[in-house]
């Protein structure tokens, strides 16, 4: 059964996410088919859905992973996937279709886990001192290591950069995408919007993949 890349085209202008699915199609030697209104069918066939960026609402339960493109987003490139993954809870299917995308463009994954101060760090009222921070980015680098560790050894020949950033996700990912041909984030199972996603694609500046687990 042949799969297909389809492109949704919904009320806003598409061409951008037009031109990125055709450039992706060609790469995995995939068919395109066109969906005009509405949300697209759910099938078997379908590998992947790219839409522009506005209609992230239309495509939010998507069972596949969705593609949105912002119209700013500049031609495709196979530069730089930028993964954001929750260290403590890795979403399995996200990870691995970063690697995958990664591994197939031949470029380097940039793993980004974004961390907040802990509760404790409140206790001090005068600047908090460069030991205890350290020892807190510490725990989060080794966590962000284990997470990716599995992956690592399925991927031998990813290039992965693992990037930990004292910052939300958003923050943290926006500012990776003026270099980056692909952001990958997760969305939870049953959920039917994605916070993080939506904070992306209203600011990232390359394609946002928001792949459901």
């Amino acid at each position: 059964m042949e799969r297909v890349i389809v492109v949704h085209v919904g009320s806003a202008d598409c061409e951008a996410a037009a031109r990125w699915a055709s450039w992706e199609a060609a790469r995995r030697g995939l068919p395109v088919q066109l969906h005009r209104d509405g949300t697209p069918p759910a099938s078997e066939e379908t590998e992947l859905v790219v839409a522009c960026a506005p209609d992230v609402n239309d495509l939010s339960a998507s069972p596949c992973p969705c593609v949105l493109v912002p119209e700013r987003a500049r031609e495709p490139i196979a530069a730089e996937t930028v993964l954001g993954v929750d260290a403590r809870n890795p979403a399995a299917e996200a990870v691995a279709f970063a690697f995958d995308t990664a591994r197939r463009w031949g470029v380097r994954l940039r793993a980004v886990h974004s961390w907040q101060l802990p509760a404790e760090a409140a206790e001090f009222h005068f600047g908090i001192p460069e030991d205890d921070r350290a020892i807190w980015e510490d725990r989060e680098v080794h966590l962000l290591s284990g997470a990716l560790r599995p992956w690592r050894e399925k991927y031998p020949e990813v290039d992965v950069l693992e990037d930990v950033r004292l910052l939300s996700p958003v923050q943290a990912l926006v500012r990776q995408s003026a270099n980056a041909g692909l952001l990958v984030v997760g969305r939870s199972a049953g959920a039917t919007s994605s916070a993080v996603a939506h904070g992306l694609v209203a600011k990232s500046r390359c394609p946002v993949a928001v792949v459901p687990s």
